[in-house]
């Protein structure tokens, strides 16, 4: 069975393959479900790494459908990984009512091309997952990331093994969240031949801080953050009087 490393930062992709990982996603933020990593980061990892690197193309956190310049920085970030030497691409877009947006998601198919093409946990928000998994099949992707639409991964086995036996020899399905040393054996047992995990510690490393950088107002998934041009008006021109 392959293990897959969700690794959010160089230290935790130098540890995934130090601790004999087969392979990483690399990604940043995993407290908004990850983010495409910086560049800075990805030419770290691939100039050093052995193991593959497959790379979280995701411009934002929130929602999985984007506008037409959200979907060019991906394209463009596609390329740049395929540049840097990246050995996979992990990404995937939805329609507003939460189907696959099959004209696009098929655009970063072929873009990424010849690197394999994971459609990422989007997957797991999508409203009828069998019908998804023969129009991946139909678009080219290799593998499909999902907790079977459950908050972990054991609780969504059964529509695991479900999708597991649709998708047999057509592409792969990579169990995701929440997999962990003690309930690893039954996904092996269930017939998966990979799994994906963070297997993430949190470490305290400071005191709490005088004042929170975090905001809490922006961890939820029903809304998308951008600056207002109406307030940034209205602050020129305050600053102009």
């Amino acid at each position: 069975m392959l293990l897959e490393i969700c690794a959010n930062s160089y230290r935790s992709a130098i540890h995934a393959e130090n601790a004999g990982a087969n392979r990483i996603e690399l990604c940043s933020e995993l407290a908004i479900g990850g983010i495409t990593p910086s560049f800075g980061l990805l030419k770290k990892a691939t100039d050093t790494l052995k193991i593959p690197v497959f790379v979280l193309i995701r411009p934002r956190s929130g929602n999985f459908t984007y506008s037409e310049d959200e979907f060019d920085i991906m394209k463009n970030d596609i390329l740049q990984c395929k540049a840097m030497g990246c050995s996979g691409i992990v990404s995937g877009v939805l329609n507003e009512d939460n189907t696959i947006d099959m004209e696009r998601t098929q655009a970063l198919i072929q873009l990424a091309k010849p690197l394999p093409f994971t459609f990422h946990r989007a997957f797991d928000w999508v409203k009828n997952p069998l019908k998804a998994i023969d129009e991946l099949t139909d678009l080219g992707a290799d593998r499909v990331l999902t907790s079977g639409q459950q908050t972990s991964a054991l609780k969504g086995i059964e529509l695991l093994k479900q999708l597991n036996e649709k998708a047999k020899n057509k592409l792969t399905i990579l169990p995701g969240g929440g997999i962990n040393a003690e309930n690893v054996i039954e996904f092996k047992n269930a017939g998966f031949n990979e799994i994906h995990c963070s297997a993430s510690t949190l470490k305290q490393v400071i005191a709490a801080p005088k004042i929170s950088m975090n905001s809490h107002a922006f961890f939820d998934e029903r809304i998308v953050a951008f600056s207002d041009p109406e307030k940034i008006s209205k602050i020129v021109k305050a600053i102009k009087q």
